[in-house]
């Protein structure tokens, strides 16, 4: 299912990192780090709902606006009922709308509000996702205090908040298309290879949104997934290479630009979480697009939907992807 658009422009960017992305590659990107994952709070929860809050502040500060003329937030997290989005955004917009797409959820949130402004139900929205390594680890794999080792295909969930401020009123980037995903199951289990899970649904939005638009990788200056890691991407790349003859010479992942996998060996396979393709797409993409270095990019966000109560029943790891389309006017 594939929407288009005419009048929904992204007009402002705000991202807030923790200490192993502000010592990543993009660091020069990013509106305000922490050194420490606790963020002067006292547990790891309170740190991520400063986080959102700090990233709405930040937006807010950055778009000019104030909390009650923005219509409608729009937020998602990795925590048990997305309490990082609701006590984080408390106070902030007419109206709010909490999502879950697990690491899906800023391109998701994107379609939702680029639906609402385009339909002219509302002006604008806030889209507001945010994970933390700490919270996330203990709540799908093992608290950190375990010292559970993490095979190399594992990925490393990013710390952060970002937001995205869509608007009706032109302005340089425009969203042009979104192609939302549907939940597909290759039959995998492992929690320590995210990568795996979830390549399949990348190759499916990706070939249903070239087939809906007739377009094919050359049209983008950029293709982008989410936090596919290193072995992810290459899956994407090989099979489509191998059964389409699709060469994606213009394509990246948000999980292996986020660090520098060289460097920083713990991160294993590369980032992951809500937050880590808005980390990417919100500060150096968003920055390439409005110095016009690149002109269209498909940005495709990818999530695991899965808990660990389904994995004790032996269940396997589902997983979505959705895509967007932004392009400079």
């Amino acid at each position: 299912m594939t929407f288009y658009y005419k009048n929904v422009y992204l007009t402002e960017t705000a991202t807030i990192t923790g200490p192993y992305e502000k010592n990543g590659p993009l660091r020069k990107y990013f509106d305000k780090t922490y050194n420490d994952l606790y963020m002067g709070e006292k547990s790891f929860e309170k740190a991520e709902i400063k986080l959102v809050r700090d990233s709405l502040v930040m937006i807010m500060k950055k778009s000019g606006i104030n909390k009650k003329e923005v219509d409608l937030v729009i937020g998602g997290d990795l925590l048990n009922q997305i309490t990082a989005s609701t006590y984080g955004s408390y106070g902030v917009g007419e109206g709010f709308i909490g999502i879950y797409g697990a690491c899906s959820s800023s391109v998701l949130g994107m379609i939702i509000a680029a639906n609402f402004i385009e339909s002219k139900f509302i002006n604008n929205a806030i889209c507001l996702v945010s994970s933390h390594n700490m919270t996330s680890e203990k709540q799908f794999r093992y608290p950190t205090e375990y010292g559970a080792p993490r095979p190399n295909t594992a990925t490393f969930t990013a710390t952060g908040a970002a937001c995205s401020y869509l608007t009706n009123e032109e302005d340089d980037i425009r969203i042009e298309s979104a192609t939302l995903g549907r939940i597909i199951d290759y039959e995998q289990k492992d929690p320590n290879d995210m990568g795996r899970a979830m390549a399949p649904a990348v190759i499916d939005t990706l070939l249903r949104h070239f087939k809906d638009t007739n377009r094919s990788p050359e049209d983008y200056d950029l293709i982008l997934t989410g936090d596919l890691g290193i072995y992810g991407k290459e899956i994407v790349k090989d099979y489509l290479q191998r059964q389409y003859k699709l060469d994606l010479n213009n394509y990246n992942d948000c999980g292996v630009m986020l660090y520098d996998l060289k460097e920083q060996k713990e991160v294993r396979a590369g980032g992951s979480g809500p937050v880590c393709s808005a980390l990417v797409t919100y500060s150096y993409i968003f920055d390439e697009l409005k110095k016009k270095k690149i002109k269209r990019v498909l940005l495709l966000a990818t999530g695991a939907l899965f808990s660990p109560i389904m994995l004790y029943q032996k269940e396997n790891i589902n997983s979505i992807c959705h895509a967007i389309s932004l392009e400079v006017v």
